[in-house]
């Protein structure tokens, strides 16, 4: 080896060892380096210590966790998908109302809307809140826009109902791999108990 190359390898092996002597001394470094290269990790999954568990005790209790999490998301869909039938639901109201002041026979040409009615309306966008009188192309246009938002609000719905699909699947799925699982123990101490007499 020529000199200047054992001069830069002993430079760079004196700065490394500064570096890592004074990260070493500053606790906050420390942690986090030791994080960094995967010393930090704990013995824990989420909210279960699994540090004084046997095996099979710690994959159930994974389980039992996994099983719940879906649990709680498959409430929160199915309260999405009520929210979006109770919003279809409003709107085909409104859309009754707005057909049944079509219907009106009057000679006016102005037609009628309670106010109720008139505020949802203006609400979504579609009416004016300060009246409540409208000439029939308003209320044809009205009808129009509504019609379109029920299509969207069933498409949105539809998607809401498959990924409740997808989810009631994936929670039956973890409850039937717990369940296999707790079987399984029970089979293979059952098996020990029996060799043993």
């Amino acid at each position: 080896m020529n000199r200047k190359m054992i001069l830069t390898t002993a430079a760079s092996l004196v700065i490394g060892v500064v570096a890592g002597t004074g990260i070493m001394m500053n606790d906050q470094a420390y942690s986090s380096v030791k994080q960094a290269i995967g010393g930090g990790t704990s013995n824990s999954i989420g909210q279960i210590d699994i540090s004084g568990m046997d095996i099979e005790t710690a994959l159930k209790a994974v389980q039992e966790q996994r099983a719940s999490l879906l649990d709680q998301q498959l409430n929160q869909q199915i309260t999405e998908v009520q929210s979006r039938n109770a919003q279809i639901s409003s709107v085909n109201d409104l859309l009754s109302n707005v057909n049944n002041a079509r219907a009106q026979d009057n000679s006016t040409g102005q037609y009628d809307l309670p106010g109720d009615v008139n505020s949802k309306l203006s609400e979504l966008g579609l009416g004016d809140g300060s009246k409540t009188s409208y000439t029939k192309d308003e209320l044809d246009k009205m009808s129009q826009d509504l019609k379109g938002k029920i299509d969207s609000l069933s498409n949105s719905q539809q998607m809401d109902m498959l990924r409740l699909q997808s989810m009631t699947n994936k929670r039956n799925e973890a409850f039937d791999t717990m369940t296999n699982f707790i079987k399984k123990m029970e089979d293979s101490r059952s098996s020990i108990i029996g060799n043993m007499r």
